[in-house]
């Protein structure tokens, strides 16, 4: 097939003028096309009221490479790439040696779903509960706020990614096409086959539930075994005088000890207890940089008008979302992240006396506020030490927002007019927050670093010439987001494994390779394959 770039029509075009212009492109009879696949659908809203949408198309054509011949020097007209998933491993009879998952969010589902897919069987191991179960205390977290530390908006089935929006854009480099086999794998678990072709495709919480528990039964019909609850507390490794090591098992909270000389530690950014005991066991960990800042609502209307103008509210733009990022004078960038249309902000505390934000979209998108992270990026100087200094910082932030909201997990905020003043916050205006257990007003200016409250004072009215009205007196500050990306990472070699720890794979967004659903599950699969070719030369 011959794959077409930019192809633009009007917002409201008619159903056939997407193959008129694809036969005046081609310079082609209609009889010439045989068939045709919208492969992406964006938007280019850059002319508020002028929106128009932009199609990758490809296209089944008679006289294919005469026509690939006299467009050979367009750009925009190319032979379309094959994106099917080939697997590395494809074996006929089990092997009764078996790989060890731990860890059932993205990264780890989809690598024991690929291992499962090659005939290896795979052991999931996870901490928290099932994804319904889950769902029942996470939610309950949210009304009561009484936080079960295995089972909340971080730990199990489906990881962090169940509770945010079931975003499936990465800016990942994906040679091998392994997102659109991370897609597609979900299409078959039940996702809309919308999420192929729209340009910034997501599921939405609710959904996802139901997608996550599909592809569990998958990895069980395929031979594999999932275990929830199944904490991993120790791991044994055989470690020699020069520090070089071999996986040999895993110890569980339960008593049980696991022997496996394969393990795919796909934890997740939050499982510091985790990451606390391999650094005792001396698999190398350094730190990495991450993010830190408040969550920020505005009226989703405001940021609708903004964006599309007359155009608002069609039903092809739906809610409309942002990206924008800063560079302060003091050094520092200031970046919107994990942007939330007509969503809410959520809590996504795992630990006791710490409190945390997040945000998230159900599928509709369409509740009143648009929420995002606005974050400040920070590295390893700015918490030098031991290579889990940056989760001691992201702990102390943390209690340090517990207090200010009372100590009873409502979060602390305070009005974007008042956090740019100076001054504390005594009463909501407009926009009333969606975090629950609800949002206690005063001053954020000790919730983060000095030269973070500097940056983001200094950003927000930035933000403010390209989003007019996203320095609203009366928007809220709600803090504290620290869970940007892991503050590690545990570095590894070619063959996917730890540099100093032969069998074991970090992987994922908690092992430093991955940020989001998309980029998680891409990683999984890499993982996966280099697994299989591990074990079947053992």
């Amino acid at each position: 097939m011959l794959r077409l770039t930019e192809i633009k029509l009007p917002l409201d075009h008619a159903e056939g003028e997407l193959r008129s212009a694809v036969l005046r492109r081609l310079q082609i009879g209609d009889g010439d096309l045989l068939e045709m696949v919208v492969f992406k659908r964006s938007y280019d809203a850059r002319k508020r009221g002028a929106i128009v949408l932009v199609y990758v198309v490809d296209v089944a054509v008679k006289n294919e490479k005469s026509l690939l011949k006299r467009f050979k020097k367009n750009s925009q007209i190319f032979e379309a790439p094959d994106m099917r998933y080939k697997p590395v491993v494809s074996l006929t009879e089990p092997i009764a040696e078996r790989p060890v998952v731990i860890g059932m969010g993205p990264c780890g589902m989809f690598a024991a779903l690929l291992l499962a897919q090659m005939g290896l069987r795979p052991i999931v191991l996870e901490r928290g509960k099932a994804v319904r179960d889950r769902s029942v205390d996470t939610f309950g977290f949210w009304v009561k706020g009484r936080l079960n530390p295995e089972s909340n908006a971080q730990f199990g089935e489906g990881g962090a990614g169940t509770f945010s929006d079931g975003k499936l854009y990465s800016r990942v480099g994906d040679p091998q096409h392994y997102g659109r086999k991370v897609l597609e794998e979900l299409v078959a678990a039940g996702a809309s086959d919308e999420i192929l072709y729209v340009n910034k495709p997501h599921i939405g919480t609710y959904r996802l539930v139901k997608i996550v528990q599909r592809m569990r039964e998958e990895i069980l019909r395929l031979g594999g075994e999932v275990r929830f609850e199944s904490r991993v507390v120790d791991v044994d490794i055989d470690r020699d005088n020069s520090g070089q090591g071999q996986m040999r098992g895993v110890q569980l909270a339960n008593g049980e000890f696991l022997a496996a000389r394969c393990v795919v530690l796909a934890v997740g950014h939050s499982a510091r207890d985790t990451f606390e005991m391999l650094y005792d066991r001396g698999v190398f960990v350094e730190a990495k940089p991450f993010a830190i800042g408040f969550r920020v609502e505005h009226p989703q209307g405001l940021i609708d008008d903004c964006r599309f103008g007359p155009q608002a509210g069609h039903e092809l733009l739906g809610a409309a979302d942002y990206k924008l990022v800063h560079h302060c004078e003091n050094g520092r960038a200031v970046y919107s992240f994990c942007m939330c249309p007509g969503g809410k902000v959520v809590a996504a505390a795992s630990e006791p006396g710490r409190l945390v934000t997040n945000g998230m979209s159900e599928y509709a998108r369409d509740e009143s506020n648009a929420n995002s992270a606005i974050v400040v990026g920070i590295t390893p100087e700015d918490y030098p030490g031991s290579p889990l200094a940056g989760m001691a910082l992201q702990r102390e932030l943390e209690v340090r927002a517990f207090e200010r909201g009372g100590g009873s997990y409502e979060a602390p905020g305070q009005l974007v007019g008042d956090f740019l003043a100076g001054k504390a916050s005594t009463a909501f205006g407009s926009v009333v927050p969606s975090y629950k257990p609800g949002v206690r007003l005063g001053d954020l200016s000790d919730c983060l670093p000095g030269f973070a409250i500097e940056a983001l004072r200094e950003a927000i009215p930035a933000f403010d010439r390209q989003i007019r009205g996203f320095a609203m007196e009366d928007a809220v500050l709600t803090g504290v987001e620290t869970r940007t990306s892991s503050p590690i990472r545990i570095k590894r070699n070619d063959q996917f494994q730890s540099l100093n720890t032969v069998g074991l794979f970090p992987a994922g967004e908690g092992a430093g390779y991955a940020g989001g659903i998309l980029s998680a599950g891409i990683d999984g699969i890499r993982v996966a394959e280099a697994v299989a070719q591990f074990m079947i030369s053992i």
